[in-house]
C-alpha cells in the first residue's frame, strides 16, 4: 500500500472516463463508498457520450457539449475528483499504486480499469487515413464532409454504415467497402444483410463487398485503397471502421490474466479480475455470459453503462452478480436498427413483419429457444424479445411469424 493509504485513507480509482467509468463512479458512491474517488481520461474536457459521434457529431447536429454524460456539478455533487487529459502510464498491483502520464503516481484501495478500445488499423495506413472513435476525430472527418465530395469507408458493420449513412446524409459521394459477402455479416443472417445492401443502394451509396485491403497509399491524386483482387478505389479521404480492440495494455503490463480467446481483461461476475482490489468494466472486460454460459465481451453502450454501474456497486461492497441480454441500435438513413441477444446466422431466422417494407423483428431461434432478435422500426417488440432471451423462451415460429396472432401467444408452455 501507499503511504497515504496506510495512513488511512480510502480511494477508489477509475481509470477511463467513457459510460462505463462514469457509471462505475457514480455507482460507488450511490452504494455508500464513503472514501474519495478519483475519475481519470485521457481526453480533455468532461467525458461525453460516444454513440452520437459517428451520427450527429460527425453531421454537424450536435456540439460535444450537447452530449455530455454528466454536467460539470454532478461531478462535485457527488465527490468525483475529474482528471482529465492525462493517461496511466503503469500500474503496480502490490503497491496499490498508478503512474500518470505527467510523472506522477496516485494509490488506490479499490481500482477500476475502464479502458474501453481504440479502433483496429490496417498495416502501414498512411497518416491522412481517418479512423472515428473520439469526438475529435468526428470534428476533422466532417470538414471533409462536403457535397460533391468523395469518401471511402472501411467496413460496412455498424459504426461504418452509419459513418457511410452521415456522409450521404452531408452530400458526399461514398464507396463502402467490406470483406464479407454483405452488410453487417457478424449480426444479420444473408436475408436481412440483403435488404441492408439494397437500403444503401436507395440512398447512393456504392456498396462494394468481397473486399480484402491490400494497401492503402497516397498518390496525387489523393488516397488509393486497393484490393487483393485488383479492384481500387481514389477518394481524399477514407475512413478505417475495421472493428475496435480492447485497451488491455496496462492490464497486462501489470500481469492480470486476460482472455486469450475474447481478447479482454477476464473478470468474474461481480467484475473482479485477477489481481486484489482490481475491477474491469466495459468494452474491455471479458466477462461470464450469465444466460448463455460461457464468456462474452459487449461492445455496447447499453453494455457498458450497466456493467460499469454493477461493478462500481461491487468495488463498494455491493456484491451482486452482474446478468444482462445485451441490446444496442444503430441509426442509418433514418431507419433505428436494434438487436438484441446473441443473434446468430447458424440460428433459424423467423421474421414478424416486412422485408421490403423495412418494418419487421427478425427472432433467432436455437431449435424452439429465443437466442436473439434484430428489430427494424419495432421498438416494444424489441424489448419483448430481450425478455424472451433472458429467460430462454421457447417459441411456436409459425405464430411468432403470423402478426394476427399476438406476439404474446407464440410462447410455447
Amino acid at each position: 500500500m501507499t503511504s497515504e493509504l496506510q495512513n488511512g485513507e480510502k480511494r477508489l480509482v477509475v481509470v477511463g472516463a467513457g459510460v462505463a467509468g462514469v457509471s462505475a463512479a457514480g455507482a460507488a458512491r450511490a452504494a455508500g463508498w464513503d472514501g474519495s474517488i478519483v475519475l481519470i481520461g485521457d481526453e480533455s474536457g468532461l467525458p461525453y457520450r460516444r454513440p452520437p459521434v459517428s451520427k450527429e457529431v460527425v453531421r454537424g447536429e450536435k456540439t460535444v457539449d450537447e452530449i455530455r454524460i454528466k454536467p460539470e456539478a454532478w461531478y462535485e455533487k457527488q465527490g468525483i475528483e475529474l482528471r482529465h487529459g492525462v493517461g496511466v502510464t503503469s500500474l503496480d498491483t502490490d503497491g496499490h499504486t498508478l503512474t500518470l502520464g505527467d510523472g506522477s503516481t496516485l494509490g488506490y484501495a479499490r481500482l477500476v480499469l475502464a479502458t474501453g478500445g481504440s479502433p483496429r488499423l490496417l498495416p502501414d495506413v498512411p497518416a491522412g487515413v481517418v479512423t472515428l472513435r473520439q469526438v475529435g476525430d468526428a470534428d476533422a472527418l466532417r470538414e471533409q464532409l462536403t457535397p460533391g465530395g468523395h469518401v471511402v469507408v472501411v467496413g460496412a458493420g455498424l459504426i461504418g454504415s452509419e459513418i457511410a449513412a452521415s456522409a450521404r446524409e452531408a452530400g458526399a459521394e461514398v464507396t463502402l467497402l467490406e470483406t464479407a459477402s454483405l452488410p453487417l455479416p457478424r449480426i444479420l443472417p444473408a436475408d436481412l444483410g440483403t435488404m441492408y445492401a439494397e437500403l444503401h443502394a436507395s440512398q447512393g451509396t456504392d456498396l462494394q463487398t468481397d473486399v480484402t485491403v491490400s494497401a492503402i497509399t497516397e498518390t496525387p491524386d489523393g488516397l488509393l485503397v486497393e484490393a487483393s483482387d485488383g479492384r481500387s478505389w481514389t477518394a481524399p479521404v477514407v475512413v478505417l471502421a475495421v472493428g475496435m480492440a480492447p485497451r488491455t495494455e496496462l492490464a497486462e503490463s501489470a500481469g492480470i490474466e486476460l482472455d486469450p480467446d475474447l481478447g479482454g481483461i477476464a473478470v468474474d461476475e461481480l467484475g473482479r479480475t485477477s489481481a486484489a482490489d482490481v475491477y474491469a468494466a466495459g468494452d474491455v472486460a471479458a466477462m461470464p455470459n450469465g444466460v448463455l454460459g460461457g464468456r462474452h465481451r459487449v461492445e455496447h453502450w447499453q453494455g457498458a453503462q450497466n456493467h460499469g454501474s454493477a461493478v462500481g456497486r461491487s468495488a463498494a461492497g455491493d456484491e451482486k452478480a452482474f446478468v444482462e441480454v445485451p441490446w444496442a441500435w444503430s441509426d442509418q438513413y433514418g431507419h433505428t436498427l436494434q438487436v438484441t441477444g446473441w443473434p446468430s446466422a447458424e440460428h433459424t431466422t423467423v421474421v414478424r413483419g416486412s422485408l421490403d417494407d423495412r418494418d419487421f423483428t427478425a427472432f433467432y431461434l436455437e431449435g424452439d429457444v429465443l437466442r436473439g432478435a434484430v428489430t427494424l422500426g419495432r421498438p416494444r417488440e424489441v424489448r419483448t424479445a430481450r425478455g424472451w432471451v433472458a429467460e430462454h423462451a421457447r417459441l411456436d415460429a409459425t405464430r411468432l411469424a403470423d402478426e394476427s396472432v399476438p406476439l404474446e401467444e407464440s410462447v410455447l408452455p
